[in-house]
């Protein structure tokens, strides 16, 4: 699937809940020519913001021999290495620090941006001035672990939209075979992954776009009971729409769907997921249960790139949408789009003929 890069700004602003302001996107985001340029120019950009308003520090703790004690005395360090001999002891203090988790693992991402063979060699020049800037901050190891470490505070709330890009970053960088270097994977062939990104995009989107609308991520409960024994229950699976949508006397409720080519069928003819279409119903036939008293309805929105699409359907009494939308096109096509989806009006014009439901 290929999206212009101006769009795959909007899409991962959105998703990590970094609402472009209008202004944002007109930085030089059109000058990079693939989705690892501009991770490297959207980092280089926020760092460069967190220098100036201060980055963060911490408290670590040090442990030094001094002659001037100061913090916790190490009795036990003191004795064993007889620095009192010297006129001196083992003293441990906190201090604060730019060496802290979150600030390693950004000089840690910055640098492996920068020896991707396919950043633009100014970018890669920034990056490095980024690692030259970040000195007071050890080099570490990337790992997963590392990511799930970090603790942010409240003030600590611009880092959080970095490190969301940092883990995607480590997440996609892929070992060349033999060990020879590394390679930054091709993430829009990841379907698992650009599924969670567009269903971010999607739900972050309608809370930030419209006002009519509680927008949330809804679990719900099985519409069941077990007849063998109370663990039974345990082992149905959870319930989880990716948007679910309430006003007053509404609940609409969209499923996110990203794949390479959404509608592809063994057998020729276009069809839509049957799978995707037994889920959408059941969460609106459970909805019924949960908002007597509202009207409810929803569909499936799937990404597409220059093959828009739009469906509409009364399944068992519900009103069920089918909509494809073209991430190709310009960005304010995109967001009217999503706005009609909420007013029940067409997208856009039907160009897979004959589509069926799949059996």
């Amino acid at each position: 699937m290929t999206i212009p890069i101006r769009n795959l700004y909007y899409l991962f602003c959105y998703a990590w809940a970094q609402f472009p302001d209008g202004n944002t996107v007109d930085v030089g985001v059109d000058e990079c020519p693939d989705l690892q340029n501009l991770f490297g120019k959207v980092l280089i950009e926020g760092v460069n913001r967190l220098i100036r308003r201060g980055l963060d520090r911490g408290y670590r703790e040090f442990i030094e021999e001094t002659r001037s004690p100061r913090g916790r005395i190490q009795l036990d360090s003191t004795a064993k290495a007889q620095t009192m001999r010297r006129g001196m002891v083992v003293c441990s203090f906190d201090e604060l620090s730019h060496d802290v988790l979150h600030n390693q693992i950004i000089k840690a991402v910055a640098r492996l941006l920068a020896r991707e063979p396919s950043m633009t060699k100014p970018l890669a020049h920034e990056l490095r001035i980024i690692e030259r800037k970040l000195g007071m901050v050890s080099d570490i190891r990337l790992s997963a672990d590392a990511f799930r470490l970090v603790q942010l505070s409240r003030n600590t709330g611009p880092y959080r939209v970095l490190l969301q890009l940092c883990e995607f970053v480590f997440r996609s960088i892929m070992p060349e075979e033999g060990g020879a270097g590394s390679r930054f994977a091709d993430v829009l062939d990841d379907e698992d992954r650009m599924s969670k990104v567009f269903e971010e995009f999607l739900r972050n989107f309608y809370v930030y776009e419209q006002k009519v609308y509680r927008v949330r991520k809804e679990e719900m409960q099985w519409d069941s009971f077990g007849t063998t024994d109370s663990l039974s229950l345990a082992y149905l699976p959870k319930m989880q729409t990716d948007v679910t949508l309430k006003s007053i006397d509404q609940v609409k409720i969209f499923d996110a769907k990203f794949y390479k080519a959404p509608f592809e069928s063994r057998f020729g003819s276009p069809k839509i997921n049957s799978n995707n279409l037994y889920q959408i119903v059941t969460y609106l036939q459970h909805a019924t249960r949960n908002y007597p008293n509202h009207q409810v309805s929803g569909g499936l929105i799937y990404a597409a790139a220059g093959q828009p699409l739009s469906l509409s359907y009364r399944l068992l009494g519900y009103e069920v949408r089918v909509d494809a939308i073209d991430l190709t096109t310009p960005w304010p096509t995109i967001k009217s789009t999503l706005l009609d989806l909420l007013n029940g009006v067409t997208a856009a014009p039907v160009v897979i003929q004959h589509l069926v439901l799949a059996s």
